[in-house]
């Protein structure tokens, strides 16, 4: 597929639901050739709501990089039984007791930017290399939207991703927060607003997933 078609693509599905866009592309790459990745943050339960609503078996990627709160494990238990999701969780080879002997405790300091890289790249593109490799998936959905920064922002429904090799298709991308809450009540789901990535530092840095510079460290892996 080129740019040309990829652009097209964007243009076809703006203004299309969550629904449409996902059933579009399971017809057009099949199911059995889809992931779903989730960091089980804010909003989770929506994406993996109407993900699953479509598609009930479609293997669900999450990243236990052993630094979340409690309060996010009792989440993922508590979807998980909700939706009864097809999870396949994906750990570091390092434990976070090793990584925290070897390199120090967190937090990490927001301004030392290598050490935030460095961090993901051992706890998070790590083990999501793996995943895709062992996955093998063709297309790769998200949960990422417009909205939750400056990157994001400059992104659209569709790419494909030359770090992973797999067209990555944003679903909600141009969904609000009002409209993210509201789907919450209406369906009565669950939220989880006490989420901290340790691989960001703050909403507005990137893990890596979403970016050029994951490459680099996934290459030296």
């Amino acid at each position: 597929m080129s740019e040309d078609d990829i652009h097209q693509w964007n243009i076809d599905l703006h203004g299309k639901s969550p629904e449409e866009i996902i059933r579009w592309s399971l017809n057009r790459f099949g199911s059995d050739k889809s992931i779903v990745s989730t960091s089980f943050g804010p909003y989770t339960a929506v994406f993996l709501h109407i993900v699953t609503q479509i598609n009930p078996f479609i293997p669900i990627l999450w990243i236990d990089h052993g630094y979340n709160r409690a309060s996010t494990y009792k989440y993922v238990d508590k979807i998980q039984q909700l939706l009864d999701l097809n999870l396949q969780v994906y750990s570091p080879r390092l434990t976070a007791a090793r990584r925290d002997a070897l390199f120090g405790p967190l937090p990490i300091n927001l301004d030392n930017e290598s050490a935030l890289r460095e961090f993901s790249a051992l706890m998070k593109l790590e083990p999501f290399s793996r995943a895709m490799k062992e996955l093998k998936p063709q297309v790769w959905f998200t949960g990422i939207r417009r909205t939750e920064n400056s990157h994001r922002k400059s992104l659209d429904t569709i790419s494909f991703d030359s770090t992973f090799h797999v067209f990555k298709i944003n679903p909600l991308f141009y969904w609000t927060d009002e409209q993210m809450s509201s789907y919450l009540i209406e369906n009565n789901l669950p939220n989880e607003l006490d989420y901290f990535d340790p691989a960001k530092g703050d909403d507005q840095r990137e893990c890596g997933l979403h970016t050029s510079w994951a490459k680099k460290y996934i290459y030296k892996q």
